[in-house]
């Protein structure tokens, strides 16, 4: 591990921080603090590109403090956490742009300034601190980080239907970290640590019973998160409501860290359990289909992209399920493809807004005419989404039915009908949602004046180019997954990094460990690397 890398693997989590608590200082100066913020994300985005290519050739760990696991906390930038911190960055920077533009962070009813660019970054830097974390309790303190900056973003202008849609979220949110938090103490009650690399080698000594109680609690707090069925009622009421800047990256982002949450504790602590396995592809496909059900009811384009939202959640828990580095490979490049193409098309959404004057599909008609390129904008991602040949929706998708007809198990099989079935689902709710908003004669006159701020068409356009080069990329992206897949399914790679034999980093031992004082320490501790 070069020393450079190492330097790499902090600043997504610190730089945001520090972007944070100076935006907040310079509450008076809104140019000052869109100037840090976009540079903040800008930096957190090119350490991030410079550690997919680093963590290519093996995970790279840093102690946090100088304390090697497990007594210190360990950020590790591996494949998978590499991957997810570029995607998420260029995300998250194209949706800050999108809201410079906007005006939801210049001070008026919709965002607060002094509030808007502060939490933005805290956002951002628990949702880059849980991808990077290596042990359960971290985990735990970024989903609080980006979760209270989420409550904050979400209320945002403190309109009724904003409050009760926050309250929603709020109690919710509340009820899946008391989960989370139940289960990292029985964790550590039982395996005393909540390193994730020991954990992998501990959970196989504790009761088999306690185990499965454990991976449960997990599966049910990452579940709530992630909003798979039947958890996932909250959503559709919830992210509507607020701006759409606020509703691009929760809906981009902040389910796709339950779903990466599963794949890390999945793999790495529970790498052998078919009872939970066939549970995860029951999950996944009744998440297909009522998800996709509900969007075919909307008449309103911000709720129906929500019921597609949960419904696609599905096709990376099928993944998941599946168990293998093929279904492993395709759920990780489905979850990058989704998380660009949803935050795509609720920005893109957002332009329908302000241009029509609705989300509502019973008041909008004759955008294709009226704003053509704003048409094309919106077109290109819902094919995507729907899986249209040869977008990366379509690749990812086909991944997962190879590997789920190569499994043959009926089960697998129900899951590669309910896929395909989603699909076309999909389709039909796009082309039901582009006939009214873009073809149709609109009921209600829409002024042929309104001019979009190039400001935001700019980010939304470079999202519409950023899916494209997925497609384009996607045999070399593929392979990368792919890799990281078998990384993930090996495990030893993981744990051999965070407790190497001749590491100069030390064992997480303190003094009193290492000259073995009974007296300061109990022995048994969960401090033995």
């Amino acid at each position: 591990m070069s020393l450079t890398a190492a330097v790499l693997v902090p600043l997504p989590v610190v730089l945001p921080l520090v972007a944070a608590g100076l935006a907040l200082a310079l509450w008076r100066h809104p140019r000052a603090q869109r100037i840090i913020t976009v540079a903040a994300l800008a930096l957190v985005l090119a350490a991030s590109v410079g550690l997919l290519v680093a963590a290519d050739s093996g995970p790279i760990v840093v102690d946090v403090g100088g304390w090697a696991a497990p007594v210190g906390i360990d950020l590790v930038a591996d494949r998978l956490s590499s991957l997810m911190l570029v995607v998420s960055s260029f995300v998250m920077l194209c949706v800050l742009l999108y809201s410079l533009a906007q005006g939801v962070a210049d001070g008026d009813e919709e965002a607060p300034v002094a509030i808007y660019h502060p939490t933005f970054m805290v956002l951002a830097a628990g949702v880059f601190n849980a991808f990077l974390s290596g042990d359960l309790f971290n985990l735990y303190v970024g989903f609080e980080i980006f979760l209270a900056a989420s409550y904050v973003l979400l209320t945002l202008g403190g309109t009724g239907e904003r409050i009760r849609a926050g309250s929603i979220y709020v109690v919710v949110a509340l009820l899946s970290s008391i989960v989370f938090l139940v289960a990292i103490a029985l964790t550590y009650a039982a395996t005393g640590t909540v390193n994730l690399a020991q954990l992998s080698e501990r959970y196989a000594e504790i009761d088999p019973g306690t185990a499965l109680a454990i991976q449960l609690l997990l599966l049910l707090a990452f579940g709530i998160k992630a909003a798979i069925f039947p958890l996932s009622a909250w959503l559709p009421d919830s992210y509507p409501t607020a701006p759409a800047p606020v509703t691009a990256v929760f809906a981009g982002l902040l389910t796709k860290v339950g779903v990466y949450a599963i794949i890390r504790t999945q793999t790495l602590l529970f790498p052998e359990d078919s009872v939970v396995d066939d549970v995860l592809m029951w999950l996944a496909l009744l998440t297909m289909v009522v998800g996709i059900l509900g969007a075919v009811a909307q008449n309103d384009i911000k709720r129906l992209l929500s019921f597609t939202l949960v419904s696609h959640i599905g096709y990376m828990i099928f993944g998941i399920a599946l168990a293998s580095e093929p279904g492993m490979a395709a759920a990780i490049f489905y979850v990058v493809h989704h998380i660009t193409v949803q935050t795509t098309l609720f920005l893109v959404v957002g332009l329908v807004e302000r241009r029509g004057g609705s989300t509502s599909l019973d008041r909008l008609g004759g955008l294709a005419k009226l704003a053509p390129g704003l048409a094309i904008l919106f077109f290109i991602p819902a094919m995507n989404l729907a899986g249209i040949p040869p977008l990366s929706g379509f690749l990812g998708k086909v991944g997962l039915l190879e590997e789920g007809v190569a499994q043959g198990t009926p089960l697998a099989w129900a899951l590669v009908v309910g896929s395909v079935v989603t699909s076309l689902l999909t389709l039909y709710a796009i082309v039901k949602a582009w006939n009214k908003a873009f073809w149709q004669t609109a009921p209600v006159e829409i002024p042929a004046d309104t001019r979009l701020p190039r400001g935001m068409v700019g980010p939304a356009t470079a999202l519409v180019a950023f899916g494209l080069a997925l497609t384009v990329v996607a045999g070399p992206l593929y392979s990368y997954t792919e890799r990281a897949a078998a990384t993930l399914l090996d495990g030893h790679t993981y744990v051999d990094a965070v407790f190497p034999g001749d590491s100069d980093r030390g064992q997480g031992e303190s003094v009193e460990v290492a000259t073995g004082d009974a007296d300061a320490v109990e022995t048994g501790g969960g401090t033995d690397g």
